[in-house]
């Protein structure tokens, strides 16, 4: 019998995890068998336990669940836990761990795809939110000279940011701003906020940009997002996030198989899709 796996979420027939799963699992000729699973929104714990009596051995986890499975979890990682959030579960006789491969998915798209090194840069992280918080510790861990956390009200910011200093006191020191506060340009600039959702910008001011600027935004798409659009026209490279969902994907395999999958066959085939 193959290793069962799934993707947990609520509506989750979107989830492109199978496929892209399917792929890694064949390139890396691990025989593995993984699927969607729909999950009542107040049964999230129940499903996740049928499933580990179904022989199970690991689970993705997407919107509304990430909580969820923090709380679920009987071991977490330093990225969950500066995360506050799970996306990627391992089951292991009574251990469940918890991980979260959002932002190592972020900082291998853009140091190892992108070709752009963080160490030592100057980073701008837009957004106070889940996505935000998942990406610190990773950029933080990359060593850049700035760390700048910016968000529309400053007390939200400065929350995290302490948050992170509590639990990772030996970690780089952020800063934290408004939006319209941003004084400098930046080497690099990530929009972890929403707005593209809503097809709107950050209220940010275009400076932040240069034309050694990468302008990378974690949403993707068939077109570039207004943010990237946004970002070009002021002279910035940029960037989406299609290849951080690809590359999150493959650290949570690796944290499964052990193995780790080459993304690039991958990554072309779901951007031919779009």
């Amino acid at each position: 019998m193959p290793d069962l796996y799934a993707v947990i979420g609520n509506p989750i027939a979107h989830s492109k995890s199978p496929e892209i799963h399917a792929r890694f699992a064949q390139e890396a000729g691990q025989v593995m068998q993984y699927t969607r699973l729909l999950a009542p929104l107040d049964s999230f714990a129940t499903t996740v336990q049928k499933f580990i009596e179904e022989g199970a051995k690991g689970a993705n986890v997407t919107v509304p669940f990430k909580l969820d499975a923090y709380a679920l979890a009987t071991i977490l990682t330093d990225r969950a836990e500066a995360a506050g959030a799970v996306n990627t579960l391992k089951f292991d006789g009574d251990t469940i761990l918890g991980d979260n491969t959002d932002g190592i998915g972020l900082v291998t798209d853009i140091v190892r795809n992108a070709g752009v090194g963080l160490t030592g840069k100057r980073i701008l992280l837009l957004g106070a939110g889940g996505a935000a918080r998942g990406a610190l510790l990773p950029l933080l861990q990359t060593q850049p000279s700035q760390l700048v956390l910016a968000n529309r009200t400053l007390a939200k910011a400065e929350d995290l940011a302490q948050q992170i200093a509590l639990n990772f006191p030996n970690e780089a020191r952020i800063t934290t701003c408004e939006f319209a506060d941003l004084q400098d340009q930046f080497d690099i600039v990530i929009n972890a906020t929403s707005a593209s959702l809503q097809a709107d910008v950050p209220p940010i001011p275009p400076h932040v940009f240069g034309v050694s600027t990468l302008a990378y935004d974690m949403m993707y798409g068939q077109q570039p997002t207004v943010f990237m659009q946004f970002a070009s026209a002021h002279g910035a490279s940029v960037r989406d996030g299609l290849g951080m969902l690809v590359e999150q994907a493959a650290e949570a395999f690796f944290v499964w198989r052990g193995v780790r999958p080459q993304t690039a066959d991958v990554y072309a085939a779901l951007r031919a899709q779009l």
